[in-house]
């Protein structure tokens, strides 16, 4: 029999990268604080930061702690070894993309698998070639509402898709969680489809 399995995220996204690939779950939003820690590396964070959202869900289930697997995941864009995270208007929109244009930046995504007995983590890179944008094309971008809630300020499975010119690694990592990666340590956690 397999164990439930929670998804500590609100994430649409991550929600139907688990639907897409036969995973049943319920969701439960955990909010913590996601600031970095002094002199803190990106890497370092997003593990940080899946890792306490496990924890976070874990202490919330009460009765069900024995049987139930939680999974949570952070996902990190990392340039020239800093943290970009979500713009806070068009103005950072702005400095963040300009920033990413016509460069090669990391994204890390983090997974955290937690049940009653242990915790696993593990971080995937993958390597995002973005394409040269204009501030036009920034602002335009701006309008369509897709890079308001989105680390380094584009959705690559959206509208920003147009800007990546080719990835080394895991698509659906970008997207906010590693399928093989994911499924792995979940099968390790007795969570099958």
């Amino acid at each position: 029999m397999t164990s439930p399995l929670i998804l500590a995220s609100a994430s649409p996204r991550r929600t139907a990268l688990l639907t897409q690939v036969g995973i049943a779950h319920r969701v439960m939003p955990v909010d913590i604080d996601e600031s970095p820690q002094c002199d803190e590396r990106p890497w370092d964070q997003v593990l940080r930061l899946a890792s306490e959202k496990a924890s976070t869900a874990f202490t919330r289930l009460g009765e069900e702690k024995q049987n139930s697997v939680i999974l949570a995941s952070d996902t990190l864009i990392a340039l020239d070894g800093e943290s970009i995270g979500k713009p806070a208007d068009l103005s950072d929109s702005k400095r963040i993309l300009l920033q990413l244009s016509g460069r090669t930046h990391d994204v890390l995504t983090a997974i955290s698998v937690k049940n009653a007995d242990r915790q696993r983590n593990e971080c995937i890179r993958t390597k995002v070639h973005f394409a040269e944008l204009t501030e036009q094309q920034i602002e335009k971008y701006w309008t369509t509402g897709e890079p308001l809630d989105k680390a380094g300020s584009y959705a690559i499975q959206g509208i920003g898709g147009q800007f990546v010119k080719a990835i080394e690694g895991s698509a659906s990592a970008v997207i906010g969680l590693p399928l093989y990666e994911t499924i792995q340590l979940l099968n390790e956690f007795g969570v099958e489809k």
